[in-house]
């Protein structure tokens, strides 16, 4: 329950503030890095705790001074205070069961992107190369760093498939509605009858695993060492630095040929490999869960339609939210915060309705924090 978080929260939060006030705790840096992590993410809770019963204090000065003033200039200012106490008051406790909800621990983590051009030949490869750039440039405008791990060119300047690492804080939290089928509708550049094409691209948004969130047996992991190559096969080096990775269990199968060395495709082809099987682990366990299927915006399964590109019109459409914008050229630049900040809301409004249906069946509707 809510309530029961809430308490547990505050109670945490009076721990630390207790173990950073003794001075033996500014001696051990790692200990002192952990207190203020997590003072500083309970700050939040704490304010609006205050500010919510500072609107409680309000309302209960206004109604008793609406119960004892008989002077009605006094009483219109009393029924003003009441009525934005009682706003406040709702406004706060809206946030703070918002605040309450229990966080994704994968949102601070990196992200592995992956795109694929699907149904439309090579429009579809340019358009996945145009889905690529608007995301490398809503990673800039954030400051975060794209780290291309490996790539497929086509003809005409597409991309076959390409997967990166987008590396920056909460980076995730931002990306993690992206995953599913892209659709563009557009005259291609060599259409010479002007007709207008669909085409596909699919994109999957992967939290980076660490090691210690994937147990990889190396017994099921066969690896295979060639040389790297460019397009049309030709070599880009002599040696035999490109590195391909098997997963027998899964059949899942990581090249990775962007590095100099050996070591380096390795290390790489195995964090990439970590987290796809993270990613069909986690996939496994939203499956079980039918809260989880409830609050989520979209499966996230790359075979489900998500976003429509029309140029012609003008427009982005977001099928899961049935949000339209149309500012088409701004999106493909990278601007994308308008989209991703309603998916976001969406999946919290989502998961407040659960929390309150899960509070209404525990303990009856009349009950509120």
């Amino acid at each position: 329950m809510l309530e029961e978080h809430l308490s547990e929260a505050l109670r945490r939060y009076e721990e630390v503030m207790a173990e950073l006030s003794v001075p033996e705790t500014h001696g051990d840096s790692a200990l002192l890095q952990r207190l203020l992590k997590e003072q500083a993410e309970l700050s939040p809770l704490v304010s609006c705790v205050e500010a919510l019963r500072s609107a409680e204090q309000r309302e209960a000065e206004a109604l008793s001074m609406l119960g004892e003033e008989k002077d009605e200039e006094l009483r219109a200012l009393a029924k003003e205070e009441l009525w934005e106490a009682r706003r406040e008051k709702e406004a706060q406790a809206a946030k703070l069961k918002e605040l309450l909800l229990p966080k994704d621990p994968n949102d601070e983590k990196n992200v592995v992107l992956e795109i694929r051009a699907g149904a439309g030949g090579d429009e579809a490869a340019l358009f996945a190369a145009e889905l690529f750039r608007m995301y490398r440039q809503y990673a800039e405008h954030r400051g975060w760093k794209v780290e291309i791990d490996d790539f497929h060119e086509s003809g005409l300047g597409g991309m076959k498939e390409v997967i990166a690492t987008v590396r920056g804080r909460g980076a995730f939290s931002r990306l993690k509605f992206e995953s599913g089928v892209h659709r563009v509708q557009r005259v291609p550049a060599t259409e010479a009858g002007g007709r207008i094409h669909t085409s596909t691209a699919s994109v999957a948004v992967m939290p980076e695993a660490e090691e210690v969130d994937v147990q990889l047996d190396l017994k099921d992991v066969r690896i295979d060492v060639m040389r790297a190559s460019g397009n049309g096969g030709q070599c880009v080096n002599t040696t035999d630095s490109a590195v391909r990775l098997t997963h027998y269990p899964t059949g899942i199968v990581i090249y990775s040929q962007t590095e100099k060395s050996q070591l380096q495709n390795k290390e790489k082809a195995f964090r990439l490999l970590r987290s796809k099987l993270y990613a069909l682990e986690l996939e496994r366990r939203q499956n079980e869960t039918a809260e989880a299927r409830r609050a989520q915006i979209g499966s996230g399964d790359r075979s489900e339609k998500i976003r429509t590109y029309n140029f012609p019109q003008g427009r982005v459409t977001d099928h899961r939210i049935k949000l339209t914008l149309y500012n088409i050229e701004r999106v493909m630049d990278g601007d994308l915060d308008e989209i991703l900040d309603a998916l976001i809301h969406a999946s919290r409004a989502a998961e407040l309705a659960g929390s309150a249906d899960s509070e209404s069946a525990g303990k009856g509707s009349g009950n509120s924090l």
